[in-house]
């Protein structure tokens, strides 16, 4: 909440928060506004289940970006991280994504439009601060953004728990672009043939998987570290 209430791109209507939590935020809050209230009337304010921490927010949606922003905004970077969904559905997975986007430096995050999960309270819970520091970028064809990325110096780096290369074991480019498929199914076959490198975590042969932004963790730190 406070990544957003600092975000200068960030419009803030107004801010709902109890006694206690109205005291750490209120200079925070000041450009969208403060109302203490009681915990019942932000659950009241919330979609059903939500959980909350004494806050909430009315905000409008950040700028949207293309991918052409994200390749001219990193032009000058001779290290850069983007991560791409390929139909991933969990809002609270790709919240939890962000999170660790942002904790190991990538600067954007893209989806297909047409198959990913809008942006909710329960995805901005999960990314704690997360989409306040990673662009969001929605793309009609996420094949042609990854080839858009390839015509700019970027490498595209598949997850796959089928490859043959073991993440770590080979060295990773600078400019990259981390490719995770959707929960269960994973890559799909067109964007899996767009990637220039296929690499898979090293897991106990007792679990056949990892969660999706488990292994989106696990894959940011072993980027950060090239």
């Amino acid at each position: 909440m406070i990544a957003a209430l600092r975000n200068p791109d960030r419009v803030v209507r107004h801010v709902l928060a109890t006694e206690n939590v109205a005291e750490k935020l209120e200079e925070s809050a000041g450009k969208g506004g403060l109302t203490v209230v009681g915990r019942e009337d932000i659950e009241r304010n919330l979609e059903p289940g939500a959980v909350h921490q004494g806050v909430a927010a009315q905000v409008e949606p950040l700028p949207s970006k293309a991918v052409e922003d994200i390749i001219s905004q990193t032009a000058n970077n001779k290290q850069v991280t983007v991560i791409a969904l390929d139909q991933a559905s969990d809002p609270r997975n790709v919240g939890a994504i962000l999170r660790s986007a942002a904790a190991f430096g990538a600067v954007a995050l893209l989806q297909q439009d047409r198959h990913a999960p809008p942006v909710t309270g329960a995805m901005a819970k999960a990314a704690s601060g997360g989409l306040e520091h990673v662009t969001m970028v929605y793309v009609p064809n996420i094949v042609r953004a990854l080839r858009q990325l390839k015509e700019s110096e970027f490498w595209i780096v598949g997850l796959d728990g089928l490859a043959d290369t073991v993440l770590g074991t080979s060295a990773l480019p600078d400019r990259c672009c981390l490719v995770l498929g959707a929960e269960g199914s994973g890559l799909r076959r067109l964007t899996r043939e767009e990637c220039d490198l296929a690499v898979k975590i090293p897991i106990h042969k007792a679990v056949d998987s990892l969660n999706l932004s488990n292994a989106a963790a696990v894959a940011l730190y072993e980027l950060n570290r090239r």
